[in-house]
């Protein structure tokens, strides 16, 4: 995927007019929340320009006494890489970068490291700026910041990451799923995330929300999607469970069509519209694919 420095605020579909939605190509959404008492950034994107003209959006509203606020929903790139903005050498604006207690480890990592030193390599005008910098302000379990006007709630929500928070404004009745949810689906990348992800999704769609914005899907979807991500996860695993009722193996190897020995067509697992079929092939073949690997080690192995 080739990315770009440009971001773009997307016009209000209806949402409270105190969260503007910025989108970066069509990698991510990034949000701006404006409270009496604080302007939050919800994600940094991918670097530091991009980050940079969230920082210009914002900065008009720091205004009657409001502080800054930046919020990492999670520790993957195109959510916090243009965190040097916000703190450390490189900062131009200080302030407290929000995030799991769990994120800076994962900046830590031998394999992010490698990462960042790939897609400089691979991407220089987008990503040679790019410093590692985690959040500052470690959080556990559920946090709320008093906005005066807006409560954020800031919820975990793991599966996707370990790290991963949404954000709930109960005032407004708004969910910021970040990547709890996705169109077509979120991602379980390892056995042990499926079922963590699976809770995050019914903890979010039990919220009494009527307007549910995401990094990942148009901004249009609403709330449904929370639902349609279940059904999903719903749908295939019946049929895993089928398939090893039959004696199939939990253990497929990467050249196998797991997706007949499964008899688990991506087709069959999501609702039958034009915007569930318009998407990436990725989606329909090999990320589906994972999504039942990952399934069928996991119920080989829940008890």
């Amino acid at each position: 995927m080739s990315h770009t420095n440009e971001l773009e605020l997307i016009e209000n579909g209806g949402w409270d007019e105190r969260i503007l939605v910025c989108r970066n190509g069509q990698l991510v959404q990034t949000f701006i929340i404006i409270t009496q008492r604080f302007v939050l950034l919800v994600d940094t994107v991918i670097n530091p320009q991009t980050a940079g003209q969230m920082l210009a959006w914002a900065e008009p509203y720091l205004a009657e006494g409001r502080q800054l606020l930046v919020i990492n929903t999670h520790a993957d790139y195109d959510h916090c890489w243009g965190n040097q903005l916000f703190a450390g050498e490189t900062a131009v604006h200080p302030a407290p970068i929000i995030g799991s207690h769990l994120s800076p480890a994962m900046f830590a990592q031998d394999e992010a490291k490698a990462y960042l030193a790939r897609m400089q390599e691979l991407e220089p005008e987008i990503f040679s700026d790019v410093v590692f910098t985690p959040p500052n302000l470690l959080i556990r379990d559920k946090f709320v910041i008093d906005g005066g006007d807006l409560t954020v709630e800031l919820l975990p929500t793991p599966g996707h990451t370990d790290d991963h928070y949404s954000l709930y404004l109960p005032e407004i009745q708004t969910v910021l799923a970040a990547d709890a949810a996705e169109l077509p689906y979120p991602a379980a990348r390892v056995p042990e995330g499926l079922p963590q992800m699976r809770a995050s999704l019914a903890k979010l769609a039990a919220l009494p929300a009527e307007t549910v914005l995401y990094c990942h899907a148009p901004v249009t979807v609403g709330r449904q999607l929370l639902l349609d991500n279940i059904a999903y996860f719903n749908a295939i695993e019946a049929q895993c469970r089928a398939a090893l009722a039959r004696g199939l193996s939990p253990e497929v190897s990467e050249d196998v069509d797991v997706l007949a020995l499964v008899d688990c067509a991506y087709e069959t697992a999501v609702p039958d519209t034009e915007q569930w079929h318009n998407i990436h092939d990725y989606y329909k073949t090999a990320g589906h694919a994972d999504q039942i690997r990952v399934m069928l080690h996991w119920l080989a192995h829940e008890n």
